[in-house]
């Protein structure tokens, strides 16, 4: 990825829009060339949220909108705060105060110190200078093409339904260090414990997925971080809702293929934002251009 590379592409609504905002932060696989990383491309891979963006890519067909970063997770998370920085990552002091967060302490932050709990990604520690350049190329101009996205919904539509969309690996528990005698589901849907999203809305997402043979959990293990935190406001007609798929379902781990269940769970996915999209559409205020 050249350092000039446009670090996301925006779909659009190719047909008469709803307020449906989707994106896919974490599924970028273009690595940038300032990204002097000690551990193989191969292992880096595993921290990319794969094809998610293709697993939904039927949004912009049922008039919702459809954000994905091209940049890889590890080298810049835009689902994490910019305050969320592990200080001991960096050669200097950071100009602003720093609020690490318990994935960072575990190496997954705004910029990831580790692959795994025990594989650093860096031999030495990353400048100032490199970590703001990260953040300015990539991480603010996508939150400002998401934010974008959502006050123009929300001044046309008076609401708003926003999907963040991740996998997950299939070892998530160990990963997170969390002890879990349950298997791991096929999705989980996450909305910070009831405080993000309608549960009406949560509520047709799992129906619509264990329709189709899907197992189905809750905030458990992943409860959405800052992305949901952000945009999710009910009260105010804004409902955010983080839905992670385990990655086995569509894709093998190791090579990064799409597996032979891929076609069938794109399907799937396409069926439910369309139903997603009704149910936006006729919960919404008419389109302001509409009213007389």
């Amino acid at each position: 990825m050249p350092i000039d590379a446009p670090p996301f592409t925006l779909h659009r609504p190719a047909a008469a829009p709803v307020p449906l905002v989707c994106d896919s932060p974490h599924s970028g696989t273009d690595y940038p060339a300032d990204y002097d990383h000690a551990v193989s491309r191969a292992l880096l891979r595993r921290g990319e949220d794969t094809h998610v963006e293709a697993l939904w890519a039927a949004v912009p067909s049922v008039g919702g909108s459809l954000l994905a970063a091209h940049f890889p997770r590890t080298y810049v998370d835009c689902n994490r705060s910019e305050d969320d920085l592990d200080p001991d990552l960096l050669d200097g002091p950071w100009p602003a105060p720093l609020n690490p967060s318990e994935k960072t302490r575990l190496g997954f932050g705004l910029v990831w110190r580790n692959i795994d709990a025990s594989t650093p990604i860096y031999r030495r520690r990353l400048t100032v200078a490199e970590v703001q350049a990260r953040i300015a190329r990539c991480y603010r101009p996508y939150h400002a093409a998401l934010s974008r996205c959502i006050d123009e919904t929300m001044d046309r539509f008076g609401a708003l339904w926003h999907l963040n969309l991740h996998s997950m690996p299939d070892n998530a528990y160990e990963r997170l260090q969390i002890r879990s005698t349950r298997p791991l589901a096929d999705f989980v849907l996450g909305d910070r414990d009831g405080t993000t999203c309608d549960p009406a809305f949560v509520d047709l997402v799992e129906r619509e997925l264990r329709s189709r043979g899907y197992s189905v959990a809750r905030n458990d293990p992943y409860k959405g971080v800052q992305l949901i935190a952000r945009i999710g406001q009910p009260a105010q007609g804004r409902h955010s809702l983080q839905i992670e798929i385990r990655r086995p379902v569509y894709m093998d781990e190791i090579t990064r293929e799409r597996n032979a269940s891929f076609a069938t769970v794109q399907r799937d996915l396409g069926e439910l934002a369309a139903t997603l999209a009704r149910y936006a559409s006729e919960r919404a205020s008419p389109p302001r251009s509409a009213q007389g």
